[in-house]
């Protein structure tokens, strides 16, 4: 199936790009095949700067859609259509938009996790590695903001920044499961291991982080500082790419569940776990699962990602 995929690929003038939280067999073969492996942002960018004709997301629907707002000219498709996003579903652009109108007064920042017609309404598009310095510089502008959709994200950089922050009530199913009790109680286990957490956690879980961060942020962290034990607090899918990293480290998933239930740990997105190579064979042979945008929602998303991009790149 491997060798068909990448026999199809190379026919198709076709590129597949990748999230930390898909099967490691996915990232493999993107990275074996030219393709990436990063966060959904980076995915974006990679395959507006490559030369395929087709690109090929595996992750969630929100993230094709952001490859097609940077790529309009290029054919993306997904590997599952029902592949979502609990942050992406709990912030209908109908109600978002009422909620906008209610408040002129506001920059409107609204994180990648957010669908194109949502970004298309936003002032600003953030990842969970800009949100910190894009709200700073705001802040420092003296603007009020409206946060969207992430809530715990949104409180991590309000408590970070000072800044004055209307924030919309989502939340990550995954994140959001993590206890900070069992945290605690797993640090006393292991007083030797640095504490990673991705801030869409509840704040109880992010304050016994040693280090808080994005998908990137946290790799980084295992494979840069000098800890030789890790407990990880986000999607297990992150671990194929540490142990990439850091062959020689330990990795320890964060509680998700409480006390009598059947794991201690089940950090890992349904909708994520839908990518598979059965579906990206079946994609490449088909051309289903195409990402279609209206012109006007992908030219207004286009502006306020882009006003990501020279932010960070400054």
């Amino acid at each position: 199936m491997i060798k068909q995929i990448k026999q199809l690929l190379k026919q198709k003038n076709a590129v597949l790009v990748a999230h930390y939280y898909v099967s490691g067999e996915l990232q493999t073969l993107a990275e074996e095949t030219g393709g990436l492996v990063s966060d959904s942002l980076e995915m974006a960018r990679f395959g507006q700067n490559c030369d395929a004709d087709t690109i090929i997301v595996a992750g969630v629907k929100f993230m094709g859609e952001t490859a097609k707002i940077l790529s309009p000219e290029k054919t993306v498709l997904v590997l599952d259509n029902n592949a979502t996003c609990s942050l992406d579903e709990e912030c209908p652009i109908e109600e978002f938009s009422k909620f906008c109108d209610q408040h002129p007064d506001r920059k409107i920042v609204v994180y990648a996790n957010t669908s194109a017609a949502v970004k298309a309404r936003a002032d600003w598009v953030v990842t969970s590695g800009s949100a910190l310095k894009v709200v700073k510089h705001l802040h420092e502008q003296g603007e009020k903001i409206l946060w969207a959709p992430d809530k715990h994200l949104g409180h991590y950089v309000q408590n970070e920044t000072d800044a004055d922050m209307l924030l919309w009530q989502g939340a990550c199913v995954v994140h959001e499961a993590f206890k900070a009790d069992g945290l605690a109680a797993l640090k006393v286990k292991h007083p030797e291991a640095c504490v990673l957490v991705h801030p869409e956690s509840p704040q109880a879980v992010v304050d016994l982080a040693d280090v808080v961060g994005s998908t990137t942020a946290l790799i980084n962290a295992v494979k840069n500082r000098d800890e030789q034990t890790f407990i990880v607090a986000t999607d297990n899918g992150i671990f194929h790419k540490m142990h990439e990293v850091a062959p020689n480290k330990t990795l320890i998933e964060a509680p998700t569940m409480g006390e009598g239930a059947d794991c201690e740990s089940c950090a890992h997105c349904e909708w994520m776990a839908m990518n598979s190579l059965e579906k990206l064979l079946s994609v490449l042979q088909t051309g289903e699962n195409e990402i279609k945008i209206d012109e006007n929602i992908t030219q207004q998303a286009q502006y306020s990602i882009q006003k990501l991009l020279d932010f960070t790149e400054k």
